[in-house]
């Protein structure tokens, strides 16, 4: 069973969210009538990149720690508790939601999150002077059943 790893509390200076797909093939006839059979009802592949600028070399090993721990059992992460997702967390006005936060925490309604983020390939470091560095993180949602 995969185990929820917290993500370094480092704020990103840029973030990419792309919205999930719905698991579905589309089938097209030859005179062009398409059939589509969609095979559930909740999206899968999120993708959200992370963008960090400026980093010491302390707070770069944090996220190429990160990156291993959970890569070697197949865990996956949570960004709730850090600040990976501030600046994405803006409320709907008259409300206590925030609908971009929402969208890339999905959960169940009772706190269990349903999409799983997982690293979509290692991070990439490009040293922009000794003991500063930028770091570019991709991540990939996954639909996992308990």
């Amino acid at each position: 069973m995969a185990n929820k790893k917290n993500f370094p509390t480092i704020k990103p200076s840029s973030r990419t969210f792309t919205a999930g797909r719905y698991p579905q093939t589309e089938f097209v006839a030859q005179n062009g009538a398409k059939t589509v059979l969609r095979y559930g009802n909740k999206q899968v592949d999120a993708k959200l990149t992370l963008g960090f600028t400026n980093l010491t070399d302390s707070e770069v090993n944090e996220i190429l720690n990160t990156y291993e721990e959970v890569n070697s059992d197949y865990d996956y992460l949570e960004f709730h508790g850090g600040d990976a997702l501030a600046g994405i967390t803006f409320p709907v006005p008259d409300t206590d939601d925030s609908v971009l936060f929402d969208k890339v925490r999905v959960s169940d309604g009772t706190g269990k999150l349903l999409l799983r983020y997982r690293f979509d390939g290692p991070p990439t470091v490009t040293s922009v002077r000794p003991n500063r560095s930028n770091v570019q993180c991709k991540f990939v949602a996954c639909l996992d059943g308990d």
